[in-house]
């Protein structure tokens, strides 16, 4: 299997980077036997992909790494990096491969001394590999202290270092950061392409795949999840059953509280499933002793971890909350395409009923009015309103709306 198997739906971008990775090994191997390197290059040491939720910007960004690492034989013969066999290709892609260093974050931001150690790690020369590979996923998270510590590293990069930054767009990125990086945009992969690949890779049944790609409307990890979560199924369900529910305001009341109660639920279930390895990992890291008791001088220690996990519980509940926004604009889009007669796939046809019945309920105008309502109410969780006040004026404005 090419380590391009998985970057689904973007040919132009794997061409782009399948390039990029051909003069990458070109430059190692001319400076491993000494002779001169070439001055045209399609590689360069900072990258920054793009693309809206779903679209693979950090599966792409590790095929390259591994297209990077690639040290298949088969190179010399004219093929090219990334066979995905090699020792290189595998444990990057396994993130196992020593030069390789993936940064991602259950937080709501990554700090200035996070950023710090990366860019210490950056000035290091690659400890076995080809190259030494940074892989920041959300780079969009980064806050303005940590990008301007970043900057530095991209402005002057080790010989040997590249950076691959992900972002939903551009306008997540200090100007001066994406200035120094060479862009790729990925786009939002078919519905097609990510059943297909559900099928390949993950041995999901094609009906079901079918079925949750055209859901999900191309969002590769979303679909999966759905495909494989019974908790999640559910409460998409319950979600999609929210605009039937506020026709009185004691239905909108309800239905938003539901939903936070739902957000709320899910953090819990990630702090369950988490947090209490994470403290007992620590514990005996810091040599915890008979009886639960802990040596002097781990109180810190211990009191950082806690904030940490409340910090990730905070943003387990929105990212959940967001999911139940993007499945509810979803819903308002398909009926808006009902009442325009338009021809485009639905994609929430397993509800085709309370469509139906919401489009022939409403206008054409209204169903818009909806939508804004839904996007306002992701706007103001952004600026950190009061979760439950965001939502229960949602639901308030789908009612009037």
């Amino acid at each position: 299997m090419a380590v391009w198997d998985d970057v689904v739906g973007q040919e132009r971008v794997q061409e782009q980077l399948s390039a990029a990775a051909r003069d990458a090994d070109a430059h190692v191997t001319a400076q491993a036997a000494r002779e001169p390197v070439a001055a045209a290059s399609k590689m360069t040491h900072a990258w920054l992909f793009t693309g809206p939720p779903g679209s693979g910007r950090s599966t792409a960004a590790r095929a390259f790494a591994a297209a990077l690492q690639c040290t298949s034989p088969d190179r010399a013969l004219g093929g090219a990096p990334g066979c995905g066999f090699c020792d290189g290709c595998h444990t990057t892609l396994v993130g196992t491969h020593a030069d390789v260093e993936v940064i991602r974050t259950d937080l709501l931001s990554i700090g200035v001394g996070q950023t710090r150690e990366l860019v210490r790690r950056a000035q290091l020369s690659p400890a076995g590999g080809r190259w030494q590979v940074i892989i920041l996923e959300d780079a969009d998270r980064l806050t303005e202290g940590a990008g301007n510590v970043l900057l530095k590293a991209v402005e002057e990069p080790a010989p040997r270092t590249v950076w691959l930054l992900c972002a939903p767009s551009l306008e997540d990125v200090l100007p001066t950061i994406r200035s120094r990086c060479r862009h790729l945009t990925l786009r939002t992969p078919s519905v097609a392409a990510v059943a297909d690949v559900l099928i390949r890779r993950d041995g999901i049944e094609p009906d079901v795949a079918a079925a949750v790609a055209r859901a999900t409307q191309g969002h590769i990890g979303r679909a999966r999840r759905l495909a494989t979560d019974e908790r999640a199924r559910a409460r998409r369900t319950a979600v999609l059953r929210l605009p039937l529910r506020v026709e009185d305001i004691g239905g909108c009341l309800r239905a938003a509280q539901e939903l936070i109660d739902a957000a709320a639920d899910d953090a819990k279930q990630v702090a369950e499933e988490i947090d209490a390895k994470e403290t007992e990992d620590l514990k005996v890291a810091l040599g915890a002793q008979a009886g639960g008791r802990m040596p002097r001088g781990t109180a810190g220690a211990m009191k950082e971890l806690e904030d940490r996990q409340k910090r990730r519980k905070t943003r387990t509940q929105r990212d959940s909350l967001d999911l139940a926004l993007t499945d509810l604009t979803g819903f308002y889009r398909d009926v808006l395409a009902l009442q325009m007669g338009s021809r485009v796939a639905l994609a929430n046809e397993d509800v085709q009923d309370s469509l139906d019945r919401v489009a022939q309920s409403s206008t054409p105008e209204r169903t818009l009015r909806r939508i804004e309502a839904v996007v306002a109410c992701r706007e103001a969780l952004e600026r950190n309103v009061a979760p439950l006040l965001a939502v229960e004026a949602m639901a308030v404005a789908l009612r009037a709306g």
